[in-house]
């Protein structure tokens, strides 16, 4: 052989020792991709094939259990069914469909409340008696790793210390309840609209960027700029806030901060509002997300959680979401003829 034909021959066998350290490299980072990912399904229940790292879910990326029907409650002016949905091991989510009467396919708000809220106002009847005025469908859902979907796990892991998979998982869901919903039939998502408040407006905000059904978005003490929220929130206790001003967790949840996505939203109804004495979204977060917001959106602040009770007391809170829809009232009952809340009924908070 030529030494021409030896230094080719030296030359094709280094290339492909290259290649195949490089095979060997790609194989051994999806082993450990895909040994992480079967870790965590173990250890949370999330589905094998779910990504935390993608917004939105891929076609048969999450499968639906047949639902489980439960209570249903005729009223007089609105029926509620309780039915249990799931699409993860160990994760099953009540889910509640509040329908008004004299309306054959309603048109429907999801109404997302936040981080610790539970799911006692979907059985208060004054509560479903507002959000059905006007003769609008709602419904109502706890989030990831609040209420009832909070199990098995160790105290220290709470929404805010898993914030990535609280939200991202709850986005998925969202939109698991819209194809729900599709199958139902008996509901017009054309113009579907979520209420949103506190973690569940961050919610709302990162479900409409990756699904278009999402039209409709009022948004309540939206937590967001995570730098300052985790510095200066009231829900994060102060022995562990150290730890989530840490610039790893902080490179974690950016992805999912609403400032991102917000200016983003130019096709659909936005509306945000703050209360100035709410001390789990500070100050400084709120007027981020706001200046995020794209032109048309309505900006509403209140001084205080008194002012909001007295503007919009009586299901008048409501009415934007609402008003929103075509051949819906736009005007709120007179407060005196809805029934009162039964929860709490000395709490503005139990008006919305």
């Amino acid at each position: 052989m030529s030494v021409n034909g030896k230094i080719l021959k030296i030359l094709l066998s280094l290339v492909l020792s290259v290649f195949a350290i490089n095979a060997l490299g790609q194989e051994s980072s999806t082993n450990k991709r895909t040994a992480a990912q079967s870790a965590l399904a173990k250890k949370t229940g999330i589905a094998p094939h779910e990504s935390l790292d993608s917004l939105a879910l891929a076609p048969g990326q999450l499968t639906a259990l047949p639902v489980i029907t439960g209570e249903k409650s005729d009223f007089d002016k609105f029926t509620r069914e309780l039915i249990q949905v799931q699409w993860r091991d160990n994760d099953p989510i009540d889910l509640y469909v509040i329908r008004p009467k004299g309306i054959a396919r309603p048109r429907a708000v999801l109404y997302l409340y936040g981080y610790p809220t539970e799911n006692n106002r979907f059985r208060d009847e004054g509560y479903c008696e507002r959000i059905t005025f006007g003769g609008v469908a709602a419904i109502g859902f706890v989030s990831a790793l609040t209420g009832h979907r909070y199990h098995d796990r160790p105290m220290k892991e709470w929404f805010v210390s898993e914030l990535p998979e609280a939200l991202t998982l709850s986005v998925h869901d969202v939109q698991m309840v819209l194809d729900y919903l599709k199958q139902r039939g008996d509901l017009d998502l054309s113009d579907i609209g979520i209420f949103g408040q506190g973690s569940g407006a961050t919610i709302a905000i990162l479900a409409a960027s990756v699904d278009s059904r999402i039209r409709k978005l009022d948004l309540l003490d939206a937590w967001g700029d995570w730098p300052v929220w985790m510095a200066k929130s009231s829900l994060v206790p102060d022995a562990e806030r150290k730890a989530y001003l840490k610039p790893n967790f902080l490179a974690s949840v950016a992805p999912l901060d609403p400032t991102r996505y917000l200016p983003k939203l130019t096709q659909q109804a936005i509306r945000l509002q703050y209360r100035s004495d709410d001390t789990v979204t500070p100050p400084g977060a709120a007027a981020k997300i706001a200046a995020a917001a794209p032109s048309g959106a309505q900006i509403v602040h209140y001084a205080s959680a008194k002012e909001m009770y007295q503007a919009t007391s009586g299901g008048r809170l409501f009415d934007w979401i609402k008003g929103q829809s075509k051949g819906t009232a736009k005007v709120a009952p007179d407060p005196s003829s809805v029934r009162p809340s039964t929860a709490d009924a000395s709490s503005q908070q139990s008006q919305w």
